[in-house]
């Protein structure tokens, strides 16, 4: 159910219950037509960019944010799949009403790419930066990257998964020794069981090889594509590229923006593109 008055703060805590019967925690904020937001690697509502963006969408929109599985105050029943994540995002669709606009950022763009392309019900879907690799000019990550980050996991090396993670996407190795000092260092090891679970949503799209121009053909709703002025090259090169093989969309750069997006940067952006597709 929605929003019928504009709200200033999230509603309390709500649970979704996913296919295979776990609770996905989710809140919602403001008034209008359903938007659903979905995070990338390490993030969720109460450390994230997710709660700030929909208090700026909030006055257009119900929006709602959520934690995706093992993360924040979601279940994490297992084993993972990366269907399980489509079911965690039709069972909150549900709980928005049936109808909904969905963001996706980092590899929470990958997981709302997956969704749309095999749900029905959203209006119109909006991607910032899905982290890929398109040729060998990209951050092409190791064959068997997703097998070390698991091996990782399972003896209990938290600091050291998110430190793999971290390199690989190009944080310097003085930013993680000063990371290692502060308080959110905590956090991103509380959801370090959760990385090998957004590789497996990226696949092999971070291969360096081009993209398939059949792997998202289900994928027909009006698209917004974007990336940041100030991002790497190659990361513009693979989201100018998805842009390319998804049909019916669009590909805009925010100026001066980074993979670290600000919320008042996109927010203007998303509401113009959400309004313009509502039915």
């Amino acid at each position: 159910m929605t929003s019928t008055a504009p709200t200033t703060a999230p509603t309390p805590t709500a649970f979704a219950t996913s296919k295979d019967g776990t609770a996905i925690a989710y809140e919602r904020i403001g008034s209008g037509p359903a938007v659903i937001l979905v995070d990338g690697a390490l993030c969720y509502r109460a450390s994230g960019p997710a709660r700030p963006l929909a208090a700026a969408l909030a006055r257009h929109f119900t929006v709602y944010t959520y934690d995706r599985r093992g993360r924040g105050e979601s279940g994490n029943t297992l084993p993972y799949a990366v269907e399980r994540e489509v079911e965690d995002l039709a069972a909150v669709l549900e709980a928005a009403g049936g109808s909904a606009h969905l963001y996706g950022i980092s590899s929470g763009a990958a997981v709302a790419l997956e969704a749309a392309n095999v749900l029905p019900d959203f209006l119109s879907l909006a991607l910032y930066e899905y982290p890929l690799a398109v040729d060998a000019n990209g951050p092409v990550r190791p064959a068997d990257y997703i097998e070390t980050m698991d091996a990782l996991v399972a003896a209990g090396k938290r600091g050291a998964t998110v430190k793999m993670f971290l390199r690989t996407v190009g944080v310097p190795s003085a930013a993680l020794l000063v990371m290692q000092l502060l308080p959110v260092w905590s956090k991103l090891k509380g959801v370090a069981h959760t990385l090998p679970y957004d590789m497996r949503v990226l696949g092999d799209t971070g291969s360096g090889r081009p993209l398939p121009t059949d792997r998202w053909t289900g994928a027909t709703l009006p698209t917004l594509v974007m990336d940041g002025g100030k991002s790497p090259q190659p990361m513009r090169d693979g989201m100018r590229q998805l842009a390319d093989v998804l049909p019916g969309s669009e590909y805009r750069t925010l100026p001066g923006q980074t993979h670290m997006l600000k919320p008042d940067a996109v927010a203007p952006v998303l509401t113009e593109f959400f309004q313009m597709h509502q039915r």
